[in-house]
């Protein structure tokens, strides 16, 4: 038996983008599942959220689809993203010079949210619309905010939870 402590502890960026896949996986988006993880500057969580629809609006009753032409009948007219409902369930917490861990690129939405709230680091995990325009305009902001934002870097860790 080891009196040491545990070396092979996960780091926070591992924690708490953990937490934000972890929160991704209430997403009833049934092609894009995105959590979001805010901490503070000492490392505690002030609040998670994922893409969902608002409070009140039945999952079964809005469109899921990403890829009809009548934006009334797409996701898009209605799902809220995760960095918003992570921001908003807060509930008035300071988040002035906090970090949101997100596992995918925030839009430029989101970044006029995340701007405005005084977040100022973003840890992604995928980058994967980074040529379009949306993203385009999220970069463009938060240069001009002095908002960093950077890749994560996976250790290659695995970890597995079986319920």
């Amino acid at each position: 038996m080891s009196t040491g402590k545990r070396i092979d502890y996960i780091s926070w960026d591992e924690y708490f983008m953990g937490v934000a896949f972890f929160s991704a996986e209430r997403s009833k988006d049934p092609s894009t599942q995105v959590g979001a993880c805010i901490v503070s500057t000492d490392k505690v969580i002030l609040s998670i959220g994922y893409n969902g629809l608002p409070i009140g609006c039945k999952d079964d009753e809005f469109p899921w689809d990403r890829d009809n032409l009548d934006f009334e009948q797409s996701k898009y007219a209605y799902v809220a993203h995760a960095e918003l409902n992570a921001i908003t369930n807060c509930h008035g917490k300071n988040l002035k010079g906090s970090s949101i861990y997100v596992t995918l690129f925030p839009c430029n939405e989101c970044a006029k949210l995340i701007i405005q709230s005084g977040i100022k680091e973003i840890i992604y995990f995928s980058d994967k619309y980074a040529n379009t325009p949306a993203t385009k305009a999220s970069k463009r902001m938060l240069d001009a905010s002095g908002v960093k934002y950077h890749l994560y870097r996976p250790s290659g860790r695995t970890i597995s939870i079986n319920l």
